[in-house]
């Protein structure tokens, strides 16, 4: 099964951990590929940190090198294009394993619509997704390919955000 969480509005990352976290709770066993988000630790990274008997069970690979060309971003647009194209790799050699019942690209999505990877390349990696495997492809702006080949979309629509009038993220609800 594919399953497409996109929309401007907050949580789908959350959805996506979330997902995992229900099939963890069922003894299935998780990983998930950070397409966009870099060396800084989020509230999931601590988590994992904190429980590291869920190694092997739920698994979060930080494979960004952080926003690409916001927020202070520097690096060179290859540095990006690098990194994203590792994590394609990666989470190709995860659903090829047939180790794990959930394989998560987080920010995928933004990955293709910035140029850093082509929707063509990921859909080559999903396209013979092992049975009873779920494949998440989140991030805003999913590409139609990415919705027509999903079996499962859902879109987060942003009614009203902090981020608009100027408030950061807070730790413990990062946005």
């Amino acid at each position: 099964m594919i399953v497409v969480f996109t929309g401007n509005g907050k949580g789908k990352t959350t959805a996506t951990i979330g997902q995992m976290l229900r099939a963890v709770g069922q003894g299935r066993k998780t990983i998930m590929f950070q397409f966009i988000k870099g060396p800084w630790t989020s509230g999931e990274h601590k988590f994992l940190k904190l429980h590291k008997s869920l190694k092997g069970k739920l698994e979060i690979h930080r494979e960004g090198k952080g926003f690409v060309g916001i927020l202070g971003d520097k690096l060179p647009i290859e540095v990006h294009k690098k990194a994203a194209q590792e994590a394609l790799k990666k989470s190709a050699q995860a659903i090829k394993s047939k180790k794990w019942d959930i394989v998560a690209l987080d920010e995928v999505n933004v990955a293709v619509s910035l140029g850093l990877i082509k929707a063509g390349e990921v859909l080559k990696v999903i396209k013979n997704e092992p049975q009873k495997m779920i494949v998440v492809l989140s991030g805003r702006g999913a590409p139609d390919n990415f919705i027509k080949r999903a079996d499962l979309v859902t879109e987060m629509k942003e009614i009203k955000h902090p981020f608009n009038s100027g408030k950061k993220a807070e730790v413990g609800f990062e946005w």
